[in-house]
């Protein structure tokens, strides 16, 4: 254990951080609670032990810092800052609200351990189709945001940590694939650890070595979850890696396959007449009555990650429970997408017209057609004035519309931003996200 002098204490200034409080100590480093006293928020600063941190360790730190710099994704938490003050390095963050192994020490319902999976192989997906090998995929390194969001943090630095640790003869196993133990790590190592975390938000009990088969747990399992999903949890934990997914995306792409009957029918069943059951029921067919009405035009081929309700890529908020959509989680029709908001954009637009992020580079000068465009920008000096329904922005001259979009089939309008809105189904304007 290292020495308590290395520590930081409570009000120590570093550079433009104070310290509030020590969050979390490991071999490594430990994480603590800060206010950055510039920009005037909370921060998670990281900080290697000082007894560890030698010249070899810190080039190893740049190069693996550049490298997580490079991902951008919102199951993903990005590096605020890293730099040396004083004899500290440290690695700043965005507070969350816990972790994930914070979390799983409640009760998680079915429909909560599915959000949170998705969440998890959507941002493994991403950093593996960037050639990044995380090497260090546990409940601790998913950082909880309000709204359920799960961002994976510590890439690059797991791996200088696990070296590190490796070297001074310390470290458990955990969630650590058996080949990566012996120093063969790769994309299906991931893999494993997120299939071990997926079992003990199902199972209750994580499994141990030798990782036989039928895990600590199974029984709950079972009664939880439907025979594929068990199948697709035990290839993910499967001790021959050629038997597990390729990589995250792989793994992803089965789960979504699966997630309509992922829960097992036992689950519904067992409710019986409740209350819980008949609420169920009559959302679900106040949703299909919506969808015959206007889920076409309004085009809602989503599903919200929070109440399952069906969503709108435009939507900026679901409509149903009021949860924030201001990245969009689902596949997008656009031949690309925006980096920042994840909706989709055509190869044209020199500007993402639902989230007003900075200019793209256009690859091509064709100008393309489609049935979608139904409205005008207003700015008489626009190239090309072309709008499609609900959008923020113009995509060519980057004027937010003036326009107050309706939605066909009906006449309520939002009080606060006076878009159009479906009041007999909707509790909050999904243009907005004010409650109506």
């Amino acid at each position: 254990m290292i020495a308590t002098r290395n520590l930081l204490r409570s009000r120590q200034k570093l550079g433009k951080y104070r310290i509030e409080t020590r969050l979390a100590e490991g071999g490594f480093a430990a994480v603590y609670k800060a206010l950055d006293t510039i920009e005037g928020i909370h921060v998670a600063l990281k900080s290697p032990h000082p007894s560890l941190v030698t010249e070899s360790l810190i080039e190893d730190f740049r190069r693996e810092v550049r490298l997580a710099a490079r991902l951008d994704h919102p199951n993903i938490l990005p590096i605020k800052n890293a730099e040396f003050v004083g004899d500290n390095f440290i690695v700043a963050f965005a507070l969350g609200i816990g972790t994930l192994a914070d979390r799983l020490t409640r009760r998680l319902s079915g429909e909560t351990a599915l959000d949170f999976t998705e969440q998890m192989l959507e941002g493994l997906c991403y950093a593996h189709e960037n050639s990044i090998i995380h090497c260090d995929v546990k409940p601790e390194n998913f950082i909880l945001f309000p709204d359920d969001r799960l961002r994976l943090t510590d890439f690059g630095i797991a791996k200088v940590a696990m070296r590190t640790i490796k070297a001074s003869g310390s470290g458990t196993v955990g969630y650590i694939a058996p080949e990566q133990a012996m120093g063969k790590p790769s994309f299906r190592s991931d893999v494993f650890s997120a299939g071990l975390i997926i079992y003990r938000m199902f199972a209750g009990k994580l499994p141990e070595w030798p990782f036989d088969w039928p895990p600590p747990g199974i029984r709950r399992a079972r009664q939880r979850v439907h025979p594929d999903f068990l199948d697709f949890m035990r290839r993910a934990i499967e001790l021959e890696p050629r038997r597990r997914f390729a990589d995250g995306g792989q793994m992803l792409r089965a789960f979504r396959r699966l997630r309509a009957r992922a829960l097992s029918v036992n689950q519904d069943t067992r409710r019986g007449n409740s209350g819980s059951s008949r609420t169920r029921d009559w959302k679900t067919i106040r949703r299909r009555q919506f969808m015959q009405q206007f889920g076409k035009a309004l085009e809602c081929t989503h599903r919200c990650h929070r109440c399952e309700g069906p969503v709108s890529e435009a939507m900026m908020a679901c409509p149903w429970c009021g949860v924030d959509r201001g990245v969009h989680r689902g596949e997008t029709r656009m031949p690309a997408h925006c980096p920042r908001c994840h909706r989709g954009m055509k190869l044209d637009w020199p500007y993402c017209a639902w989230c007003y992020g900075p200019g793209f580079h256009v690859g091509t000068r064709r100008q393309y057609s489609d049935v979608r465009y139904s409205g005008r920008c207003s700015n008489p000096s626009c190239e090309r004035k072309l709008l499609m329904p609900f959008m923020r922005y113009c995509p060519w001259c980057h004027r937010k519309v003036r326009k107050k979009w309706m939605v066909p089939g009906s006449t309520d309008r939002c009080g606060n931003c006076g878009w159009g809105v479906v009041k007999a189904f909707w509790d909050h304007c999904p243009w907005c996200t004010k409650r109506l």
